[in-house]
């Protein structure tokens, strides 16, 4: 449901963002904000700009983990 009512005033519920900022990245990845900038320079995480801002997707980089969890197993491997 996108709305309650209570006490005859509509509340909506809070907007879950899908995007997260370079710091919020950084605190997911528990990286340094600096390492997150290091891996957007060397294209090595996927992310997007509007304006100056970088933006990360949180389906994208939850699916970017599991790519590099799975390189680092089959790089075990070899």
């Amino acid at each position: 449901m996108l709305s309650e009512q209570v006490m005859g005033k509509i509340q909506l519920e809070p907007i879950k963002r899908s995007t997260m900022t370079a710091k919020e990245t950084a605190e997911y990845l528990g990286i340094s904000i600096d390492t997150v900038y290091k891996l957007v320079r060397e294209k090595k995480i996927p992310c997007f700009q509007i304006g100056r801002r970088k933006l990360f997707k949180r389906e994208a980089i939850d699916n970017w983990i599991e790519e590099q969890i799975e390189s680092s197993v089959i790089d075990e491997w070899e």
